[in-house]
């Protein structure tokens, strides 16, 4: 009895050993058979990888010319605003300028006036 359930395990193990080998066939006469369209499915992963890659290098391209811009934007409010800063400076100063002149105008034409009263007066004196 025990021989006959030996020839039993045997049996289970020559055919599962069968099975797979008749799986490893048909794995094998199917990757054969795929072999071209798993070509053509590799060529077009690739396409696909290079237009992502194009669309990526295209909004970094867009990211820095916007980015540039910008800066360009920046650094010309900045120059107008250093420019109105520089012109506002020059006109207080042109401002002071002419008060000073102004005032110093003003004294010499009191200084003027109170020379010619005293003229005046030692004139009707004498």
């Amino acid at each position: 009895m025990r021989h006959a359930r030996n020839n039993e395990l045997t049996d289970r193990r020559s055919a599962a050993a069968d099975a797979k080998a008749a799986l490893l066939i048909a794995y094998r006469a199917a990757k054969t058979a795929a072999e071209p369209s798993q070509a053509a499915r590799q060529a077009e992963r690739i396409l696909l990888v290079e237009a992502r890659e194009a669309r990526r290098a295209e909004r970094e391209r867009l990211k820095v010319e916007e980015r540039t811009r910008l800066e360009t934007l920046a650094a010309q409010e900045q120059a107008a605003i250093e420019a109105a800063a520089a012109a506002e400076i020059e006109a207080r100063q042109s401002a002071e300028n002419a008060r000073i002149s102004r005032v110093i105008e003003d004294e010499a034409a009191r200084k003027a006036e109170r020379d010619r009263r005293y003229a005046a007066r030692k004139a009707r004196q004498a």
